[in-house]
């Protein structure tokens, strides 16, 4: 439209004089090439972006952990670190401030430069006769409202020389493709009342960000339907990445994982999971009511369910007792509760899933023993009716488990009850780690 526009008023302006028309084009390079200059400057802070990313990755951080961020007393190192992140386009913006300085003067001095020698012009051909003040004025008016639209073209500079930085973020991320993707593609389930039984055979696994470090080495377990197995090992001995091979956020590398008997590569996707229920050790809960964080779980379920789910969690009574009861705001992230509440919370949304295969990544860790105690029991209530596999690092939380898989540099090293390990493995991983958790209690 500013082209238009432009292109219309020098038709007029030719009409009404062509010989001070052309003067006036003569210096529209001047004003031309101000702008220029103005644009390149521009695309240049194109670069900066990447530090402004950081900075504000560091900002956001210690925002979301200002209470961690308070206790270690770093608020000076944080500050020291951002302000570090910006020292580069702190410089930067210094000398293009200076630059835009020069530039802004040389472009409205062109411009204002421009204005002199179109009215200079004109008043010499009125004196010559060759034009009147009535033709100088309208040509002079329709040239300055032609600039000001093609001024306003020229704003947008800044945001068109942005485009190319955003347009190759946006195609790299439809250039991606997913190694894991049901869209579109017909996927089996497994019917109702048909065992669910869980196995990983012969997996060998290693995360994509770190695919020369090999978490499970030749790992192999299997969970029948309506028992608990519990996962035990030192830390960083793969017992975590168990759970999310199942849900089938990742696949092996080697080796497969079986559902009902079934690879979860030929089962549907959003069906597997929504068959899993899982409360891991940092929960997430979503800003909203209590009663929205629990319903998640099941967004079908009546109230009565709800509230029968937050009572085998042992959750109703902390709930019932805040003045909006189950309509109380958990915050973003659950910021408004405690650790243990959180956790309480996702074992009923858990609860309330009623899956047929249970996922626990630590589910008591944030629980006082009296809390863990009525949690563990609704917990084993609802495992008779799953599939279980538990995470634990708290062994004292797993005794009861039908089997234990003791885990060590990604190998399944022992296998079976509390009391088969201990009897016939007294110098194995596992007493180790009872006898250590035991003198642990003893000196606490």
């Amino acid at each position: 439209m500013a082209v238009g526009s432009a292109g219309v008023g020098l038709g007029i302006c030719f009409g009404l004089d062509w010989r001070l028309t052309l003067i006036a084009m003569a210096c529209t390079p001047l004003t031309l090439g101000a702008s220029y200059l103005n644009l390149l400057i521009n695309v240049g802070a194109r670069s900066d972006e990447a530090a402004y990313a950081r900075a504000s990755s560091i900002a956001a951080g210690a925002v979301s952990n200002v209470r961690t961020v308070a206790a270690l007393c770093a608020q000076g190192g944080i500050v020291g670190t951002f302000n570090r992140a910006l020292d580069g386009p702190s410089a930067k913006a210094q000398r293009k401030s200076q630059y835009m300085g020069i530039i802004l003067g040389l472009s409205q001095g062109a411009m204002y430069g421009a204005y002199t020698v179109t009215l200079w012009a004109g008043a010499y051909f009125i004196t010559k006769g060759w034009s009147t003040f009535g033709d100088v004025s309208k040509i002079f008016l329709i040239l300055v409202l032609s600039s000001f639209s093609v001024g306003q073209l020229a704003g947008l500079a800044p945001d068109t020389s942005g485009a190319p930085t955003a347009i190759a973020g946006i195609l790299s991320i439809l250039k991606r493709r997913p190694t894991i993707n049901e869209e579109g593609t017909k996927r089996r389930t497994i019917k109702d009342g048909k065992p669910m039984d869980v196995e990983l055979r012969k997996v060998i696994f290693a995360y994509p960000s770190r695919p020369d470090v090999t978490v499970l080495n030749d790992f192999s377990l299997r969970v029948k339907f309506g028992s608990t197995v519990a996962v035990v090992g030192p830390s960083g001995s793969g017992k975590s990445t168990v759970v999310w091979l199942v849900q089938r956020f990742y696949d092996p590398l080697g080796g497969t994982v079986t559902v009902g008997g079934m690879d979860v590569r030929e089962l549907d996707l959003k069906w597997l999971r929504g068959e899993c229920a899982m409360v891991g050790q940092e929960p997430a809960l979503f800003s909203g009511s209590i009663r929205e964080n629990i319903g998640f779980g099941n967004p079908k379920a009546a109230w009565a369910e709800i509230e029968n789910a937050a009572k085998e969690a042992n959750i109703h009574k902390f709930i019932a007792g805040l003045p909006q009861g189950y309509d109380t705001q958990v915050g973003e992230s659950g910021v408004q509760l405690s650790g243990g509440q959180k956790q309480r919370i996702a074992i009923a949304r858990a609860v309330l899933k009623q899956s047929r295969i249970l996922l626990l990544d630590e589910a008591s860790s944030a629980l006082d023993l009296e809390s863990e105690k009525h949690v563990q029991e609704a917990l084993r209530r609802v495992s008779r009716r799953a599939t279980t596999i538990t995470v634990a690092h708290r062994l004292s939380t797993i005794r009861d488990a039908d089997r234990i898989a003791v885990v060590s540099a990604g190998r399944t090293v022992e296998f079976g009850s509390h009391e088969t390990l201990l009897a016939n493995h007294r110098d194995g991983l596992y007493a180790a780690m009872v006898k250590a958790e035991i003198e642990a209690q003893a000196f606490a």
